[in-house]
């Protein structure tokens, strides 16, 4: 026999005793919610979990209720197994010495973030405390420093399996690590039982020098990383722009927008592990609550909403219709308030802070023919902004504006009645409007979408004290100066 048939054979062996002797971990303890109601609260309760875990350093999450984590978290030997922690090496290197096992009755409302919250607490702090009492009673002269005492794997019976880490890969690695580990118990239980390592041989590993040197090449962590960001019209133009700058720098992203198709396509740009998409409506608060739950389970949460959906109707008074006028109150203004809305609930339960970006216009400050409409839109847009800036600076949460101007080369809004209408009011031809939009700034520039999404950018990652303010994105223009 060679090693790889030696191994098949005890696998094979393995397996069969699985179930034999007694049911395997010991039985059904804990059923499973329903798979829709399993993902309702499991999107309700990763950004309490995630702020409850970003206490040292803010963390990405990873969801998963995979059928043979189940199995063991809704076993009778959930209770005596998980405290063990895992046996091999590579696998507490990634998941941390044990779990935190968290238990929350059938009927739980997890739609209660503060009692929630007020409940899981005291299960983090004590997972901290056994995790520096570990580090004090194992540490030798040569330890390095404590790391981070707040779980990695959280294991939440009916429900299933949360991970964190400093990115979406690590967190998804360490539940893959988990599952082995796993495996392991389930595999040693079945012959006879499972015996975990020691407490001090464990520690000599996790804190093994060259172990730390290499924690310590690691490269610099991007502006970025370790946020989510939130993104509405994002399937193209401005707000895929927006997406990209941000995903470059370090962010998760979720590109919302109308379209599956279009969202589709433009997922495929980012690597595997930095982006998700989700169709959503602004002008539905059940559609961006659909959105905000997807970017939950899929990366623990939100930090950076930036309202970027939109379209344009240039038209004189007579010509405005009330349908119009309802259109783009509906996507720009009511939108931006469903998504503030919504998304600050999420912002609190993780009591982390956060930002919102909001895209606007330079034609919500400049009076001009034709436009009563979309120039009002904007301008009540404008406003909101300073008002949620106002309310919301206390919970470190920034709220400010970027007014893009005549953003033609890329953007979707310039494609169509919205050009014809604005080459109307100048007295040009459509032709003629990307030339004639950069004369007419004081720096003579073209405006693209990548210049709005590195103003977002400087707001998000760069002026961290500022909020209730305006970047005007227009290549300079006197009349738009906010003072």
């Amino acid at each position: 026999l060679n090693s790889l048939e030696v191994i098949e054979t005890a696998s094979e062996y393995i397996a069969n005793r699985e179930g034999k002797d007694r049911p395997v971990f010991g039985g059904v303890k804990v059923v499973d919610l329903p798979p829709d109601t399993r993902m309702e609260a499991a999107s309700k309760l990763a950004p309490i979990l995630r702020g409850l875990c970003s206490s040292e350093q803010r963390m990405i999450g990873h969801f998963t209720d995979d059928a043979k984590v189940l199995q063991f978290i809704n076993s009778n030997d959930l209770e005596k197994l998980a405290p063990l922690g895992t046996s091999c090496p590579d696998h507490f290197l990634r998941t941390k010495i044990k779990p935190l096992v968290i238990s929350l009755d059938q009927e739980t409302d997890f739609g209660e973030a503060s009692a929630l919250t007020e409940k899981l607490e005291p299960l983090f702090a004590q997972y901290r405390d056994d995790y520096k009492n570990y580090y004090e009673t194992c540490k030798r002269d040569t330890s390095p420093p404590m790391r981070d005492p707040n779980p990695v794997v959280i294991l939440c019976p009916g429900i299933g399996m949360f991970t964190f880490a400093k990115d979406k890969q690590t967190a998804r690695v360490a539940a893959e690590f988990y599952i082995n580990a796993i495996n392991v118990m389930r595999g040693a239980e079945a012959i006879t039982s499972y015996t975990a390592l020691p407490r001090q041989e464990a520690f000599d590993i996790e804190y093994w020098l060259l172990e730390e040197a290499k924690l310590q090449r690691q490269p610099k962590e991007k502006p970025l990383s370790r946020k989510v960001a939130l993104i509405t019209g994002a399937a193209g133009g401005i707000g895929k722009a927006i997406a990209d700058k941000l995903a470059m720098e370090g962010a998760n992203i979720v590109l919302t927008d109308l379209n599956e198709d279009s969202l589709t396509l433009a997922t495929k740009d980012f690597k595997k592990d930095v982006a998700t998409y989700a169709v959503c409506d602004v002008t539905d608060d059940k559609s961006i609550e659909h959105a905000y739950d997807k970017a939950c389970l899929a990366f623990g949460g939100v930090d950076i909403i930036v309202h970027s959906a939109g379209l344009a109707i240039s038209k004189s008074l007579d010509d405005t219709s009330l349908k119009d006028w309802d259109l783009l109150q509906d996507v720009l203004v009511k939108g931006q308030f469903l998504i503030s809305k919504i998304g600050v609930e999420l912002l609190r339960k993780q009591n982390l802070g956060g930002d919102i970006v909001n895209i606007a216009s330079k034609n919500g400050l400049v009076a001009g023919p034709n436009n009563v409409a979309y120039g009002s839109a904007k301008a009540a847009q404008q406003h909101m902004t300073r008002l949620l800036a106002a309310e919301l600076g206390p919970e470190k949460i920034r709220v400010n504006t970027v007014n893009p101007d005549g953003v033609i080369v890329g953007s979707k809004i310039w494609e169509g009645a919205w050009a014809e209408g604005r080459a109307k009011a100048n007295k040009i031809s459509v032709e003629e409007l990307p030339a004639f939009y950069a004369k007419r700034n004081l720096m003579n520039e073209i405006i693209l979408p990548e210049d709005i999404a590195n103003a977002v950018f400087a707001l998000t990652a760069i002026l961290d004290k500022s909020t209730g303010n305006m970047i005007n994105v227009d290549g300079g223009m006197a009349n738009s100066f906010v003072r």
